[in-house]
């Protein structure tokens, strides 16, 4: 072709084909002498059959997968020459998302809050977490090794799970407590808090007849405010609201069987109080040590005293020593009976009682600083069937009613007002009364040391087993 012809062509591009005109080469303003040949044109096609500019850049990264992997040198090989096309690129393939690594936790049942999970359900194959367990010292120490001791221990592998079971309760519905407590609560919804837990806990809500006597409360929830040391629980209609001056002991029980678990702690929400509850933890820390088969309860009942009285608080600008409060003790523990018929001393004494094997005690103290003496005071709560009680004609009707209630929901247990309430139980004061009077019900009236001074309490049951002695309600926080 002429080069008059090819520049014809040229001018006529753009109008007849834009595309193409676009990919034409330029034509040099002084071309040289024309070779005979095809028109030097090149023309890169899409895959969609329509013409598109060359690309003199370089072709895009593809994020390589398993089956194209190609090094860098090589990429400059997939550059069509002129005239090709471009081949079609690979589908790339779906980056697999990581699988989601199963917690440990998953499908096994974690405690709620407030805790409503029972602790069974926790504990499926039955296996309850057992207590600080500490070895007898002394002349006891052979108990630890001895085949005899160890035989017997196992034949009480049904009394240690009943006891580990209800203990663990204990802990998780105290621990709730202690993080949940808070002042401007009523003392009503503290005590029905814990006592919700408690029947959640056991599996027992104690509302059908004799469920109560299976499991649950072991005794109502005391909530004993500053000079008042014990045997406090709101009854109906207490408007009583928890101060931050204030000093409280929590003190309740948990049951399976009639084994009771019974411990105590303090709260305060001010630090000036702190040595006060450092002086009676202390002092039950040395009780439960000095605790053991054949112990002399006086000896046990000194180094208390001891403990607890190398204590100072300063409130309000003045010292005061923490004296013992000498007419409160601890005490032995039956089955269905929160008090047995021997009692722990906290202070020095002639006591020559001896604990023995096999034997459940509650090491409970009190501090105060006050005079270190309590007496009955305030509205009673607390009640309890006499295990001995005499068989009396009653000749009031509702005194009737109520003790074949009592007998067969609470048992020989402490029970409360508000429990009664719960079981449906009106206008019941003149019945109860009447049992008192009979001596068939024993009243628990609140035990008070003077106005205006502070008390504190700690407590732990410990089991006098055959081979070591377990600090059965221990836990993390005391």
């Amino acid at each position: 072709m002429a080069m008059s012809e090819k520049l014809q062509i040229a001018t006529r591009l753009p109008r007849a084909f834009p595309a193409l005109a676009a990919s034409a080469v330029k034509l040099p303003s002084n071309p040289p002498t024309p070779e005979l040949g095809p028109p030097d044109i090149s023309v890169k096609c899409s895959h969609s059959g329509a013409p598109s500019a060359p690309d003199s850049s370089p072709s895009p990264r593809i994020e390589q997968s398993e089956d194209n992997d190609q090094s860098d040198d090589d990429k400059g090989d997939e550059e069509a020459a002129p005239g090709e096309m471009i081949p079609k690129a690979g589908k790339k393939k779906k980056k697999r998302k990581p699988r989601k690594k199963k917690n440990a936790t998953d499908g096994v049942p974690v405690q709620s809050s407030p805790p409503r999970v029972p602790v069974a359900s926790l504990f499926a194959a039955g296996q309850y977490p057992a207590g600080e367990e500490v070895v007898y010292r002394g002349e006891n120490n052979f108990r630890t090794t001895s085949e005899e001791k160890r035989h017997l221990d196992r034949m009480n592998s049904d009394f240690l799970t009943e006891y580990r079971h209800g203990a663990e309760v204990h802990r998780q519905v105290r621990q709730w407590a202690q993080r949940n407590i808070l002042p401007g609560q009523t003392l009503t919804e503290i005590a029905e808090g814990i006592e919700e837990g408690v029947r959640a806990l056991t599996g027992h809500q104690g509302l059908e007849e004799g469920d109560n006597i299976k499991g649950g409360m072991g005794f109502p929830t005391g909530l004993s405010l500053n000079h008042c040391a014990a045997h406090y629980t709101p009854n109906a209609g207490n408007k009583i609201v928890l101060q931050k001056e204030d000093v409280m002991k929590v003190d309740f029980g948990v049951h399976l069987n009639g084994r009771i678990v019974d411990s105590a702690f303090t709260m305060t929400f001010d630090p000036v109080y702190d040595n006060l509850l450092a002086a009676v933890k202390d002092a039950t820390n040395t009780g439960v040590r000095e605790a053991g088969i054949d112990v002399r309860m006086s000896d046990i009942g000194a180094a208390i005293q001891e403990a607890m009285e190398s204590y100072e608080v300063e409130i309000g600008g003045q010292t005061l020593p923490v004296k013992s409060i000498r007419n409160l003790n601890g005490h032995d523990i039956i089955q269905y009976s929160i008090h047995g018929g021997k009692s722990v001393p906290i202070v020095k004494g002639g006591d020559q009682t001896k604990m023995e094997e096999g034997e459940i005690f509650a090491i409970e103290t009190f501090g105060s600083t006050g005079k270190g003496y309590v007496r009955d005071d305030m509205e009673t709560s607390h009640y309890a069937k006499k295990a001995d009680a005499p068989n009396v004609p009653l000749r009031v009707s509702s005194a009737r009613i109520l003790l074949n209630s009592i007998s067969k929901n609470f048992g020989t247990l402490p029970f409360c007002r508000r429990y009664l309430d719960r079981l449906g139980h009106e206008k019941y004061l003149l019945g109860l009364n009447n049992l008192v009077a009979s001596g068939i019900v024993e009243a628990y009236p609140p035990l008070c040391d003077v106005k205006g001074s502070y008390t504190a309490q700690f407590e732990h049951t410990i089991l006098l087993r055959p081979t070591v002695k377990e600090i059965v309600s221990r836990g993390d926080d005391y």
